[in-house]
């Protein structure tokens, strides 16, 4: 009977989802094919449509750290990816426009693909090619103070591990750009969607952002060391307070 009950929710859920999107898609997109600033007033219609979509599903968010976000200074955020919920939490948490990394699989969903894909750097992780021309494009968004995000995983987490091990895409952009990582724990998405199931639940999302980490000085081992201190903070932060 639960299952019931959960089915018809995610139903619901879904529908608000499809209806938003096809309501905000254009005006989010309008904005930045008029005018070169114009994302920042497609920020705003991202943020309608996600925190719209989460209150109406009841979901409900708390936001911790945002003191450690200069919003006139670029970031590149880095976040644990365990649920397919983090994408709304990401616009709804960050007060700046963004740009963010996704799977190329993503940009093959009918309409929400388009929407997305205005915002995003497409990249198949398979692909040398892909992953080279992906960091070009990041490095120039970086150049022009746009804040880019990136889960470091690059696959959502469906182990009982606290992190997947990271890769070192995020970290080499830092130390060339000399942008600082801001790590971003995401806590209580995996209970929303569960692991291995496509059902909803309402619930309560927790985020936790850190104080930015500057990148040291490019050497031969600067890269790797780099990941593995941005990756313990990362998870110590989920460990405080999961």
């Amino acid at each position: 009977m639960i299952k019931f009950f959960q089915w018809i929710y995610t139903l619901y859920s879904a529908l608000i989802f499809v209806g938003l999107m096809l309501i905000f898609g254009f005006p989010i997109v309008l904005p930045i094919l008029i005018y070169k600033r114009g994302d920042q007033v497609s920020f705003i219609f991202i943020r309608w449509w996600a925190g719209l979509w989460a209150f109406l599903s009841g979901i409900r968010f708390e936001i911790y750290g945002k003191e450690f976000i200069n919003s006139k200074s670029p970031y590149i955020f880095v976040f644990n990816h365990r649920s397919f919920i983090d994408a709304p939490v990401i616009p709804i948490a960050i007060p700046q426009e963004l740009r963010a990394l996704g799977k190329k699989e993503l940009s093959k969903i009918p309409f929400f693909g388009w929407v997305v894909g205005k915002f995003a750097v497409w990249v198949d992780r398979s692909s040398v090619e892909s992953r080279r021309s992906s960091l070009e494009k990041l490095i120039k968004i970086l150049e022009n103070g746009t804040s880019v995000v990136v889960a470091p995983e690059g696959t959502r987490n469906d182990t009982d591990e606290t992190l997947l091990p990271f890769q070192k895409g995020a970290f080499r952009l830092s130390i060339e750009t000399r942008i600082p990582i801001l790590p971003m724990a995401v806590l209580g998405a995996d209970q929303i969607m569960k692991r291995g199931s496509i059902l909803l639940s309402p619930g309560k999302v927790r985020i936790y952002f850190s104080e930015p980490i500057n990148p040291p000085q490019a050497s031969e081992s600067a890269i790797t060391e780099f990941t593995a201190r941005c990756k313990n903070r990362l998870e110590a932060m989920i460990l405080a307070h999961e």
